[in-house]
């Protein structure tokens, strides 16, 4: 039998009915022999009341069953009578399978409603299915989860990376080129060495060619930041300042460049696997840098496009282990870079502890905001 096929089930009056015919007696009769009142016996036979325990033992000894047969005959009964609800609760549990479909209504990524239909809908046009009954497929983005070991990524990261991909069709910049990525790298960084410079990335990467949004993450995500292609011309950085420090963003940022500049995905439609950037930097990257070499290499250009990798462990040389924040400003100022990103490589690099020097790892993301096209922080962007 099909498990959406309906039960169909006799009432257990229609069985007492049919135990009283065969041996002779009335519904009078049923009551002396159990004690209850010709009323209530009329009840359960005529379906007014339902067989209740005590009813089903009184059933079991007067007709030689057992009591189990009597709560079995009314399960079924009572279950049959409640109103078919044809597949909607399986069609809407199908649709919250899908991706967070809570949050996305609040993030009103879709629509606020409690319309089954509409609700298909709004899911299928976000993540462009046929039918609810489609898996999502997949799109090319750089780098990796760590929260699905193996066991690919989940609903809400999939959805995050979506809303990537339809915002960054808002988004204008230059036409990219490699040669002009090359030649705004050292521009880029000139701008790490104070805080309120961050203002200017979103205008620069656009000049770059490159396309520049910053996504709220979505709870449990612990998402980072991703690069990827809308066609093979069209490169987006996308981050989520899950991580509201300087170095943080900096390392972030870098790291998508690295991906962009070494073409480690396709284009979107590519259908390709979404791997996603989580733990760059803070006390959960520990030990969960995995063997992925893409993964590797981005975090090391990204490193040393901040501070040369000679320089830093130069530094490392002659000050370990007494870093003074004196001797973190001088070197910042002898690199032209901001305390908090050298401050973030040597926590990285475990040559200080996650609590050292926590206020150089200034705030940022209320200034990258100012310029930024952004969805979260209750911004909400029509797309």
């Amino acid at each position: 039998m099909s498990k959406n096929a309906r039960i169909i089930a006799v009432s257990p009056g229609e069985i007492i009915r049919d135990e009283l015919d065969e041996r002779g007696w009335t519904q009078a009769d049923l009551a002396r022999i159990t004690g209850r009142s010709l009323a209530a016996i009329n009840e359960v036979v005529t379906g007014k009341r339902g067989v209740s325990p005590q009813t089903a033992l009184e059933l079991g000894e007067a007709f030689g069953t057992s009591p189990e047969f009597w709560m079995n005959i009314e399960s079924a009964y009572r279950l049959s009578l409640v109103d078919d609800p044809k597949g909607r609760i399986r069609a809407r549990a199908q649709v919250y399978e899908i991706g967070p479909i809570k949050e996305m209504m609040r993030r009103r990524w879709i629509k606020t409603t409690s319309n089954t239909t509409e609700l298909e809908d709004e899911v299928r046009r976000f993540f462009h299915l046929a039918s609810v009954n489609d898996k999502p497929r997949d799109l090319a983005m750089a780098a990796r989860t760590s929260l699905r070991p193996g066991g690919g990524i989940t609903p809400a990261q999939r959805a995050w990376a979506y809303r990537a991909a339809h915002l960054a069709r808002e988004v204008r910049a230059a036409k990219f080129s490699e040669k002009g990525l090359l030649e705004g790298l050292d521009d880029l960084k000139k701008l790490a060495a104070f805080p309120e410079e961050i203002r200017k990335v979103p205008g620069l990467l656009s000049s770059m060619g490159i396309r520049f949004l910053v996504i709220e993450h979505l709870r449990g995500t612990r998402i980072d930041g991703a690069s990827f292609w809308l066609d093979k011309d069209t490169p987006v950085i996308v981050v989520s300042m899950r991580y509201d420090r300087i170095d943080w963003f900096w390392h972030t940022l870098f790291h998508e460049i690295s991906h962009i500049r070494h073409h480690d995905t396709g284009a979107v439609s590519d259908g390709r696997e979404i791997l996603l950037d989580t733990d760059l930097v803070g006390e959960d990257a520990i030990g969960k840098r995995g063997n992925l070499e893409m993964e590797a290499r981005a975090d090391e250009e990204a490193a040393a496009s901040l501070i040369s990798k000679k320089d830093i462990e130069s530094f490392i040389l002659r000050v370990r282990p007494f870093y003074s924040k004196t001797r973190i400003i001088q070197f910042a100022h002898r690199t032209r870079i901001h305390p908090g990103i050298i401050v973030g490589q040597l926590q990285n690099r475990g040559e200080i502890g996650y609590s050292a020097n926590r206020e150089m790892l200034v705030k940022v993301k209320h200034l990258l905001l100012e310029e930024a096209l952004t969805d979260g922080w209750a911004k909400v962007v029509a797309a």
